[in-house]
């Protein structure tokens, strides 16, 4: 058998986050893959493994502005992403969160989606989207609802030209089959538990990291320590909500902004728990803190109840809201020397890029096996 030619087809190139460092994976198992995205505007220092990688745009990469107002370009991907000629390849590799399962492939081709989510805001995180993005009420609002029923329409048939899905949490698995009406294979995405090490734990202060926007809560996170004037937080992160998060520190909180990987390692390592509120698809932040030793305290919902051991690596608390956040922290307070350090490290290495990979490659060459020979068959 042939080796099969691949190509990779992911949103868009603008941050380095979580999808990025599953493309990178992909990579390492596909190292001749070209990559198809929307739009590459992805900073010099983040491109990495991607550098030796062919990476195709589409047409929306040309329009002027693009790498500002490319948020304001969703009505456009849809198109975009269906204008990516993959007749050359054998497999097609759809790394989506929004519109790559979209691309046009032909029945020679296997299709295989790694799914983080059906699109957030078209589908049931609609209203909670308009909500934050004030698009609640008035002709904006009456827009974006009528472009997002447009997207929906279009996301409803995309599902009938994958092969095979891979879910990234049983959550999203539940999720897809919810929306779309397919099973899915689970292969959780890769961390870098490698780059990090067990700390000291010797930090007088709790700690989180993220995006600072709407969904991750941070804000009620800090809104918590206010109520703990006692109880040190430190914050690292940038995003739209950010000077609300300054705006509403009290003394004992440190809101700092962005920081680099080893200014945020060093607060993983040292502080006394990462607390995490946004419901999460999987969420890395959470498998980073326990790659460090670190315990968390998070929001028990979401991809965060299958990297969280609640009493072992971690407690959950139910609400969103500050003071569920709070008695949660004092919870916390009551049982600390109770985590081990070294267990909470071997938890998180369930969530490695070497078994990232391992899972990814074996599943795509059964894929891959199984649709020859049915197309031997059907020959």
């Amino acid at each position: 058998m042939q080796t099969p030619r691949v190509a990779i087809v992911h949103e868009w190139l603008i941050t380095y986050a979580g999808s990025e460092k599953v493309l990178e994976a992909m990579l390492e198992v596909f190292p001749e893959a070209d990559i198809y995205c929307a739009l590459d505007f992805l900073p010099e220092q983040f491109r990495g493994k991607l550098s030796k990688s062919k990476i195709r745009t589409s047409f929306i990469q040309k329009i002027p502005y693009a790498r500002r107002l490319h948020r304001y370009f969703l009505a456009l991907m849809p198109l975009a992403v269906e204008q990516h000629d993959l007749s050359a390849y054998d497999i097609v590799i759809s790394n989506s969160h929004a519109v790559a399962k979209g691309c046009i492939t032909n029945a020679g081709q296997l299709h295989i989606c790694y799914c983080y989510t059906p699109i957030r805001y078209a589908w049931d995180l609609q209203f909670q989207y308009l909500a934050e993005s004030n698009l609640d009420w008035g002709l904006r609002s009456v827009i974006a609802r009528w472009m997002l029923h447009k997207i929906r329409i279009w996301d409803a048939r995309t599902p009938l030209a994958v092969d095979a899905f891979i879910s990234c949490s049983r959550y999203i698995a539940r999720r897809v089959r919810k929306t779309y009406r397919r099973d899915s294979v689970v292969i959780y995405p890769n961390v870098d538990v490698e780059s990090f090490a067990v700390g000291q734990q010797d930090g007088d202060f709790y700690f989180t990291a993220s995006r600072i926007v709407p969904y991750k809560k941070i804000h009620l996170i800090v809104e918590a320590f206010k109520q703990m004037p006692s109880r040190k937080l430190v914050v690292i992160g940038a995003g739209p909500l950010l000077q609300k998060c300054i705006d509403i520190a009290t003394p004992n909180v440190k809101v700092l902004g962005y920081q680099p990987d080893d200014v945020l390692q060093e607060h993983l390592k040292r502080a006394k728990a990462f607390i995490f509120a946004a419901e999460e698809d999987f969420g890395i932040a959470p498998v980073e803190a326990q790659a460090c030793g670190t315990p968390v305290i998070a929001f028990g919902k979401g991809g965060a109840l299958e990297t969280v051991v609640d009493g072992e690596t971690g407690l959950f608390f139910h609400e969103q809201t500050t003071d569920a956040i709070v008695k949660a922290v004092e919870a916390f307070e009551l049982q600390k020397n109770k985590f081990d350090r070294q267990r909470i490290r071997q938890h998180a290495e369930r969530f490695s890029t070497s078994r990232f990979c391992s899972e990814f490659r074996d599943f795509v060459f059964q894929k891959w096996q199984a649709h020859c020979q049915s197309m031997e068959i059907k020959g």
